[in-house]
């Protein structure tokens, strides 16, 4: 059974279609359509009117995480499918900040998402199957604060302030003829924990592939390196990265992995 993956947005954009920083990608999966995030604009519908791509057609929605550059097209979705689902996280909710300096920005999902179209919107917890062969996989790695921490992004409650551990985050794993494929669209949880997570999941299965974002773009070459050292030691053959990977890490990455690796574009289809 094929499974097909079309990138509709990401920074690279393709000759004919735009880019944005954001990311949506479509899973052509037994018959089904699973859009996975939508971008940070209503870009992702042009998108995939140029790819020849119904967005009413669209079977289930996936919030990958609860920030901008995966959300703000949501409402645009909403508006222009009329049965798609979308599945997020029990905590997903619009209190995702960024400290910059002393100043805390909003990064989160349009701030009335949740309650415009709740009637949407399925709230999950666990290990849940979408349809068949088809997975979203939480974060279940202690400690993920502190890459809150370290990256400066925050959870606001009311007037208390936390570090994002990365609740809202998830994985959609697609069970292929090759082995499962992971997509997680920016990996804060860590790529590596994410690839334990999904072992951990789903012990008697191989995993074949991982697309998806690798929040690289401000880690030191050091950092980088290990992450290609470790990805080295799994049995993972593909993989596809873009969006918050950016260039010097893809750049690095390639040398480390070389046919392994590939990058992540407007446009790129992907066959399994």
């Amino acid at each position: 059974m094929k499974t097909e993956i079309t990138i509709i947005v990401d920074n690279i954009a393709s000759e004919n279609l735009c880019g944005e920083w954001g990311l949506s990608l479509l899973v052509k999966y037994n018959g089904k359509k699973i859009l996975v995030d939508a971008g940070g604009s209503n870009l992702f519908l042009e998108n995939m009117k140029g790819l020849g791509e119904d967005v009413a057609e669209v079977d289930y929605a996936v919030l990958s995480h609860a920030h901008y550059d995966h959300a703000n097209g949501m409402p645009g979705f909403f508006d222009n499918n009329s049965k798609a689902k979308l599945f997020i996280r029990e905590n997903t909710a619009a209190n995702c900040y960024d400290k910059k300096f002393i100043f805390m920005k909003y990064i989160g999902i349009p701030k009335r998402m949740l309650e415009d179209y709740a009637d949407r919107i399925e709230r999950i917890e666990g290990l849940y199957e979408i349809t068949d062969g088809v997975y979203l996989v939480p974060h279940t790695t202690a400690g993920l604060s502190n890459i809150g921490k370290r990256e400066k992004m925050y959870r606001r409650t009311g007037w208390k302030w936390s570090f994002d551990d990365f609740d809202h985050e998830q994985s959609l794993v697609v069970d292929t003829d090759k082995g499962l494929l992971i997509i997680n669209s920016c990996s804060h949880g860590g790529v590596i924990n994410i690839i334990n997570e999904v072992k951990t999941a789903f012990p008697e299965k191989k995993i074949y592939g991982y697309i998806g974002g690798f929040h690289l773009f401000n880690k030191t070459d050091e950092e980088i390196l290990d992450v290609a050292t470790a990805i080295k030691e799994t049995s993972i053959e593909y993989i596809c990265t873009g969006h918050c990977t950016r260039g010097r890490a893809f750049k690095i990455l390639k040398e480390q992995l070389g046919d392994r690796i590939e990058q992540m574009k407007v446009g790129l289809q992907i066959e399994i």
